[in-house]
């Protein structure tokens, strides 16, 4: 099994302990309610976040994302404020610093009843917060994933949004399944007009002639670690377009990777089965580089775990 989010195995995570609703319970005893309304409808937001040298990477960034995301769905009763107590008591309580991965889920909470309406919830969010030692899995020189272009399309903020980080994820596994069943490792998206938006759980992008292309992020997933991709190549004068391109625009790309908060930047390999080579690319690379000089230095000066 490959993919953009795979990690090493670590021991240590047996003993880790989750924050639900504001106790830290041992990770085999952390429950919900069946009647609440992330298990029984997908109606909740969430966040992945790193943790790099005692440093909690870009976490302004991602806290806007998750409370815009809550307030699109009406979820009541958060502030940011609760939200950096749960990240950094759940840190404490695993004496955690460095090569972690944090989950952030916030719930609309118990209802009373299973069904669609919102207005049967009880009025409490459920905040659960997930920390794992995740570092991403070693691959040997010249390694990259294999994406397969998937009839599950991607769709628009009038049907469902892409751009919102719910725990609504059925469209994206559907596609995943897809591209396994082909025999690659994640699935590139089409948006509805047939156009290129996204893989199944990262962006994409592509480099062709020494310069970077991805689609508008119309269709595709907000990404903090794309958005974070594209000021590095602005303000280092590496030529980018975003817009709306055909299938075949990557077939013939020069390289590719993709985008994520677990794997951050992430090289592609092969394309339907056509092979990309060199991998990573030297645009990648230098891509990647910058990234890390980033985080080193968000480490440096960002929220303190």
């Amino acid at each position: 099994m490959a993919g953009s989010q795979d990690f090493v195995d670590d021991p240590r995570n047996a003993a880790v302990k989750v924050f639900v609703n504001g106790a830290m319970v041992a990770r085999d005893a952390a429950t919900v309610s069946i009647f609440d309304s992330g298990f029984g409808m997908g109606d909740g937001v969430w966040e992945g976040l790193r943790l790099h040298r005692g440093r909690l990477l870009f976490l302004e960034a991602h806290l806007d994302r998750l409370m815009a995301g809550a307030a699109r769905l009406r979820i009541a009763g958060l502030t940011r404020a609760a939200l950096v107590t749960a990240l950094r008591t759940t840190c404490a309580a695993n004496a955690m610093t460095d090569g972690a991965h944090l989950r952030l889920m916030v719930t609309r909470g118990r209802k009373a009843t299973v069904n669609q309406d919102p207005r049967n919830a009880l009025g409490t969010p459920t905040l659960v917060v997930t920390a794992e030692y995740k570092t991403p899995a070693p691959r040997p020189p010249g390694w990259g994933l294999s994406l397969a272009t998937v009839p599950t399309r991607c769709s628009g903020p009038d049907m469902f949004d892409m751009r919102l980080n719910t725990h609504s994820r059925v469209n994206l596994i559907l596609a995943l399944w897809e591209a396994i069943d082909f025999g690659a490792d994640e699935a590139l998206m089409l948006d509805p007009h047939g156009a290129i938006a996204s893989c199944n759980a990262t962006n994409l992008f592509w480099v062709k002639g020494g310069e970077i292309f991805t689609s508008t992020g119309a269709y595709g997933f907000n990404g903090i670690t794309r958005g974070h991709v594209i000021a590095l190549a602005r303000e280092n004068k590496i030529p980018l377009t975003l817009g709306s391109f055909p299938p075949s625009a990557i077939k013939s790309a020069d390289e590719a990777f993709l985008t994520g908060t677990m794997g951050g930047i992430t090289p592609v390999a092969m394309v339907d089965r056509h092979a990309l080579k060199p991998c990573p690319g030297p645009v990648t690379a230098r891509i990647d580089a910058l990234y890390s000089d980033l985080k080193n230095q968000d480490a440096a000066h960002g929220e303190v775990a």
